[in-house]
């Protein structure tokens, strides 16, 4: 089915739509990571660019590097752009070293997870290892998100608390 669905795709082209779906989704989904009023739009104004500086890093050093050292490589190059940016959004230097290893920690579990659960199923079950890797990554890149969000509004945090 997904064949059909995207017959013809390049490899960028397909990145390049994951990566419209995954902010366009995000923001509905994980928008309330962010405290205060008008959350959704400072979510999708902050998580557009720290996303798009990871898919893009990601992307680009998978494309270089791939196999299993490239998977790597491209995770941690594109955490680290993402927990650079979003130490920046939030002017949470201080929080940068557990932004980074909460991101890369979480994602990590869910990529190899699903790249584990799709190595199983895949021959017999195609659909079922391609939802179950999407969903290990997304609980897992969620997992790191709401880590790595609460991590940088320690600040807010206290100001809220009258601290």
């Amino acid at each position: 089915m997904m064949d059909r669905w995207f017959r013809g795709l390049r490899e960028m082209h397909l990145y390049l739509a994951c990566t419209a779906i995954f902010i366009g989704l995000s923001g509905m989904l994980l928008h309330r990571l962010i405290l205060g009023a008008g959350s959704r739009w400072r979510f999708y104004a902050v998580f557009t660019l720290a996303f798009l500086g990871y898919a893009a890093t990601w992307v680009g050093l998978w494309m270089w590097l791939r196999g299993d050292q490239g998977e790597l490589v491209a995770l941690a190059g594109g955490v680290a752009v993402m927990a650079g940016l979003l130490a920046l959004a939030f002017d949470a230097w201080g929080a940068l070293p557990a932004i980074l290893v909460a991101l890369f920690a979480c994602q990590a579990a869910g990529y190899y997870a699903g790249r584990w659960f799709e190595g199983q199923l895949v021959v017999n079950h195609r659909m079922v290892a391609i939802t179950l890797w999407a969903l290990c990554y997304g609980v897992g890149f969620g997992a790191g998100l709401g880590a790595a969000f609460h991590l940088c509004q320690g600040r807010a945090r206290e100001i809220l608390r009258g601290e």
